[in-house]
C-alpha cells in the first residue's frame, strides 16, 4: 500500500495563540536537541569536563546551538509544509496539519537565530561565527542543496562537525585529536544514509514526491554505502583509541571503549535492517533500551578511562 498518496486535511480555522505555542514547542524538535550534545566532545575529550567554567560556557553554546537548531527545524518545515502533507507521519506535524501559523512560525524561527547567535557570540566570538554560519549554511541546504543526491546526507555530517568545532574553539582545546573529526562525520554520514534508507523503504514509489534527492537513490546502493561508511567509522575509532596522547589515557585503554561503539552501530543496523525502523535516529535512542544502553555504556567507560584511569 502506498502511503505517500494520502494527504492530511487542513484546517481552515486560524489557530489560536495556544494551539500556536504547542504546535511551535512540537515543531521545535525538543528531543532532536541530544544532537547538540557533539558540542560538549572538545570539553570531555580534552580533559576538562571538572572545569567548571569552561563546562559552563560549553554549555551556553550548546545550549545556543539548540535554540538554532529549533529555527532551522522551523524553517524546514515551512519549506516542506506541501510536501509534508503527502508524507504518512510527518502530516500529522503543526505546520501541515494547519495547527500552527505559518507566521507565527516565521517569526519564532527569526527570533530564535537572533537570541542564539548573540548568546553564544557573547560567550566566544568564534562560536558565535560558526553558529550564524550553520544557521546561512542550514538555509542553503533547506532551498537546494537537500535536493542533490550524496551531498544532502553530507551537508548534514558538516553540521555535525560544526557543532564539535564551537565548542572545541570555545574550549580552546590542546590535547584534541583531529581523528574525532573524521569519527563524526561518519557517525553522521551513518546516521543519515540510515535515515535515507529508511525513507526509501518507507515511502516507495513516492519517495521523491516527499524528497527530491530520493528519486537518486535505491536500496543496493544506500546499503553499499552504508557498509563502507560503517566499516570506515568503526576502523577511524579503533585507530583514534591508540593515540594515547590525543586519547589522554595510558597504555591503549581507551580501546576498551570500542566494543559499546560496535555494539551500538551493529544494533541500529538491525533496527534498520529487521525492525524497519531508523526514521529518527534521536527517537530510536530513546525508544529502543539496548542501544540507549550501550550509548551510555559508550559515555561512562570514555569519562572513566580519561578521568579515572
Amino acid at each position: 500500500m502506498n502511503h505517500s498518496a494520502k494527504s492530511v486535511p487542513v484546517t481552515s480555522v486560524t489557530p489560536s495563540f495556544s494551539s500556536n505555542l504547542a504546535g511551535l514547542i512540537k515543531t521545535m524538535r525538543l528531543k532532536q536537541w541530544t544532537k547538540n550534545g557533539f558540542v560538549l566532545a572538545g570539553l570531555i575529550f580534552d580533559g576538562k569536563l571538572f572545569d567548571l567554567p569552561m563546562a559552563g560556557a560549553v554549555l551556553v553554546v550548546m545550549l545556543g546551538f539548540c535554540l538554532i537548531s529549533s529555527s532551522v527545524y522551523i524553517l524546514n518545515d515551512l519549506v516542506d509544509i506541501e510536501k509534508d502533507r503527502l508524507h504518512p507521519r510527518k502530516r500529522l506535524r503543526p505546520l501541515p496539519s494547519g495547527r500552527l501559523s505559518p507566521a507565527f512560525a516565521k517569526w519564532s524561527a527569526l527570533l530564535l537565530a537572533v537570541v542564539s547567535i548573540l548568546v553564544t557570540g557573547l560567550i566566544n566570538a568564534w562560536a558565535g561565527a560558526i553558529v550564524a554560519s550553520y544557521l546561512i549554511l542550514n538555509i542553503w541546504y533547506s532551498f537546494h542543496l537537500k535536493n542533490l543526491v550524496i551531498i544532502d546526507v553530507m551537508m548534514i555530517a558538516g553540521f555535525f562537525v560544526l557543532r564539535v568545532v564551537a565548542g572545541v574553539v570555545t574550549v580552546d582545546v590542546s590535547n584534541f585529536s583531529p581523528w574525532l573529526y573524521v569519527c563524526v562525520s561518519l557517525l553522521a554520514l551513518f546516521l543519515g544514509f540510515g535515515k535515507r534508507r529508511h525513507e526509501f523503504a518507507l515511502l516507495e514509489e513516492g519517495a521523491a514526491s516527499h524528497r527530491a534527492s530520493l528519486a537518486h537513490y535505491n536500496l543496493p546502493l544506500l546499503d553499499q554505502i552504508l557498509g563502507i561508511v560503517t566499516t570506515s567509522g568503526l576502523l577511524a575509532y579503533t585507530l583514534y583509541t591508540f593515540e594515547a596522547k590525543t586519547a589522554l589515557a595510558q597504555d591503549g585503554h581507551m580501546l576498551l571503549t570500542v566494543p559499546f561503539i560496535l555494539y551500538a552501530a551493529f544494533r541500529y543496523l538491525y533496527l534498520i535492517h529487521v525492525e524497519k525502523r531508523g526514521g529518527a535516529p534521536e527517537d530510536l535512542l530513546f525508544e529502543d533500551r539496548p542501544f540507549l544502553l550501550s550509548v551510555l555504556l559508550w559515555g561512562v567507560s570514555v569519562v572513566g578511562v580519561i578521568y579515572l584511569w
